[in-house]
């Protein structure tokens, strides 16, 4: 869209600046990539706002499976969203794992729109805020999370450049076993990691959580890397070593400079 943002400038300000008052810019630019399909931003809404699986977003949007497939078929076509399978691959679990795929928006932006502009666009256009920041900030937690972990693959790709990753992503299965970070590097190093978008530090059962679930599922990791908003308690700093890798939401600067 060709913006310069100025990231100095307080969030809600530059919401407002750049997304809330260009409203119908930006909506005449989204409902051409969508077709202006209203099944299609009921769907995308409830991927925006659920747990990224099917049959969670045809439930938010009311359209029965059928015409709900039909419609992410579509749409993966149009490049708004993509099929995210976990990377049960790496893990013994391969065979065995039958777990449904999830959701992924391809830019952050259209799952943002999706979220808080485009369902309440009736008060956005009177170019009333208050609903659409209340929602926000209900949802703010979650939303950040999931762009926290797409900013943490990114890291991860750019630390291990000499050892180049060949395959990123997340696992999950029904037993809730879950890794928000596994990768592969081309020489077969295996990574694993988390990502805690929250206002407490990581404690160092965090890394029993992740020894316990790799022992479960037969992964020897080389390298756990630990992704957090708030930082470590001390106990975990004490155990860093090179195999145990520890970053804060300021590691993450280096990816826009």
């Amino acid at each position: 869209m060709d913006i310069k943002i100025d990231i100095n400038k307080p969030l809600r300000t530059l919401i407002i600046r750049h997304i809330l008052n260009e409203y119908y810019s930006i909506q005449e630019y989204v409902g051409k990539l969508t077709k202006n399909s209203a099944p299609f931003h009921k769907i995308l809404t409830g991927i925006a706002l659920g747990d990224r699986r099917t049959n969670s977003a045809f439930k938010r949007a009311d359209i029965d499976y059928d015409e709900g497939i039909e419609a992410i078929y579509e749409l993966e076509e149009l490049e708004v969203i993509t099929t995210e399978t976990s990377m049960d691959f790496l893990t013994s679990n391969f065979e065995e794992n039958d777990v449904s795929d999830k959701l992924l928006f391809t830019t952050p932006f259209l799952r943002f729109w999706f979220a808080f502009v485009s369902p309440l666009y009736r008060g956005i256009k009177r170019e009333e805020y208050d609903e659409c920041f209340d929602r926000f900030n209900n949802y703010q937690s979650e939303f950040m999370s999931l762009v926290f972990e797409q900013l943490s693959h990114e890291y991860v790709k750019d630390l291990f450049k000499d050892d180049e990753i060949e395959e990123i992503g997340r696992y999950w299965d029904d037993e809730k076993n879950e890794l928000d970070l596994i990768a592969q590097s081309t020489s077969g190093k295996i990574i694993v990691g988390s990502c805690k978008y929250t206002n407490n530090k990581v404690k160092k059962s965090e890394i029993n959580r992740l020894r316990d679930i790799c022992e479960k599922l037969e992964i020897v990791p080389d390298y756990v890397t630990l992704f957090s908003k708030k930082g470590f308690t001390n106990e975990l700093k004490n155990e860093k070593t090179q195999s145990l890798k520890l970053y804060t939401v300021k590691s993450l600067k280096s990816l826009i400079s």
